[in-house]
């Protein structure tokens, strides 16, 4: 079955782009970690920005069919004023 991966902020529901392999949407998370918490694209979008932050999620789903099945979730990278947190299924 062909599979897509994509990248998204669970706090605010807002995608961050979609990959061919896991490995490389955990690229990606990778370069946004090194991105400061106040700058694009981890800066949150709501009012309260300062006090609030990212929660990327990478979600796998299945695309030979539509709409697409989500057959499982990784927890990714949180970003916020207290810096950076790795979910524990990151390949770190």
């Amino acid at each position: 079955m062909p599979k897509t991966f994509v990248i998204e902020d669970q706090i605010h529901a807002e995608p961050f782009g979609e990959f061919n392999t896991i490995a490389e949407a955990w690229a990606e998370l990778d370069r946004i970690a090194r991105i400061p918490w106040d700058e694009s694209p981890n800066v949150a979008p709501c009012k309260s920005w300062q006090s609030c932050g990212r929660d990327y999620e990478i979600i796998e789903y299945e695309t030979g069919a539509f709409p697409w099945v989500e057959t499982a979730r990784y927890a990714g990278l949180e970003v916020n004023a207290k810096g950076i947190s790795w979910g524990s299924e990151a390949p770190r």
